[in-house]
């Protein structure tokens, strides 16, 4: 079981950007700005085809305990990106993204909406890409329906593409993929 505790900063070592800082964050090690396009955990871990996949936040509790009894739960590897706030070297990371009501919460069997009285939706364009937009513009039997059962990693992936890693005003939260699949232990055992 992995959590990733996400603050955008290495706290640890007094407050060097990270590979999940925003582009242009000013650190000690950054003190013109970071370079570098911001990390996505989220999609390393699906690219890599991984069984159990969610995102949460810290200061949403019942979400975060949901999120980590579904991975313990999982029979296999499971990643779990907790974002994070760090009071002393990046406090308020992530306040853009709850002041913005741009936490895309991911269920599986439901509509993937969004945003106050989730007025936003996701959806597909013509070329097969994922988009958001506001659902009465895209219209409500065109919204996606979250599937964290299926095999191909692909729509997972793609909600994935859907964070905003820079600003972060926009970022799906949830069990992205969840699917059962043999394990080493037991193949090995089998063997």
């Amino acid at each position: 079981k992995i959590l990733l505790f996400n603050n955008r900063i290495y706290g640890l070592t007094k407050g060097q950007y990270s590979p999940t800082s925003e582009r242009g964050k000013v650190t000690k090690s950054s003190p013109m700005g970071s370079v570098d396009h911001p990390f996505n955990p989220v999609a390393l871990a699906l690219g890599a085809d991984a069984t159990f996949v969610a995102r949460t936040v810290d200061s949403n509790r019942a979400h975060l305990s949901e999120m980590l009894k579904a991975a313990a739960n999982h029979r296999g590897a499971s990643l779990v990106e907790v974002y994070q706030n760090c009071v002393i070297f990046n406090d308020g990371a992530y306040d853009p993204l709850k002041a913005s009501n741009g936490m895309i919460k991911l269920v599986h069997g439901e509509p993937i909406v969004f945003g106050e009285d989730n007025s936003m939706g996701v959806a597909r364009d013509a070329e097969g890409n994922l988009y958001t937009a506001l659902v009465s513009e895209i219209g409500a039997e065109n919204v996606l329906v979250h599937d964290a059962h299926a095999e191909n990693p692909g729509f997972a992936f793609a909600l994935a593409q859907l964070t905003d890693t820079n600003r972060l005003e926009r970022a799906p939260i949830g069990i992205f993929r969840d699917v059962e699949r043999p394990v080493y232990d037991d193949l090995a055992r089998a063997q």
